[in-house]
């Protein structure tokens, strides 16, 4: 089986040891599971990785606690979400003539963050900390900063959600820094390091 009847995850190579078990290219025609898997432990790793890209596109306003944007282009909608992510991977198609899941698994290892950094507190001051990430809250930080940086290059613009989601996608293939998650990545293990 095709993903949306048009590409084949079979042959594709996860070349991070960390995420191999994290990162599902099961056969699949339509990436929608309805919550099969939700009553079972890390249930996100048996999803199709696109439809965990779907997911987040759900709510990419979503930043911590708050709601830095509450309205635009993708709402609750999956099937919305499900057609703009399907255009954006025959857009990646068209302009890189390779196959798109491809494209995006290398690009959550590329942007995929090792180290983060959290506060411990020692008799009243806190201080920054780095500590390791999972590789499930790796993918997680990945696809979030993939979609809010595409989220905020087509929100009140005239670039459209597909077009900048399949630029955000590309720059994190190639590790160019004008992809926000690769920027963000950058910016959290510089942090971490400091921090060590």
């Amino acid at each position: 089986m095709k993903l949306f009847d048009s590409w084949d995850s079979t042959g594709i190579i996860i070349t991070d040891p960390a995420l191999k078990d994290h990162i599902s290219l099961q056969s699949i025609i339509v990436p929608r599971s309805n919550g099969k898997f939700s009553y079972q432990r890390f249930y996100k790793n048996k999803y199709h990785i696109i439809e965990r890209l779907i997911n987040h596109m759900m709510c990419p306003g979503h930043k911590g606690k708050k709601h830095f944007i509450t309205s635009g282009h993708c709402g609750g909608k999956s099937h919305t979400n499900l057609k703009t992510v399907e255009n954006t991977l025959r857009i990646i198609e068209k302009k890189m003539n390779m196959n798109p899941i491809a494209v995006f698994v290398k690009a959550i290892e590329n942007a995929a963050p090792r180290d983060e950094i959290t506060t411990i507190e020692y008799g009243g001051a806190r201080y920054p900390q780095a500590v390791d990430c999972s590789p499930q809250r790796r993918i997680d930080l990945a696809l979030r900063l993939m979609v809010q940086g595409a989220y905020v290059k087509s929100f009140g613009k005239k670039t459209k959600m597909e077009n900048a989601l399949a630029e955000e996608i590309m720059a994190a293939y190639s590790f160019d820094q004008k992809s926000s998650a690769i920027n963000k990545k950058l910016e959290l293990e510089r942090m971490a390091d400091a921090a060590r």
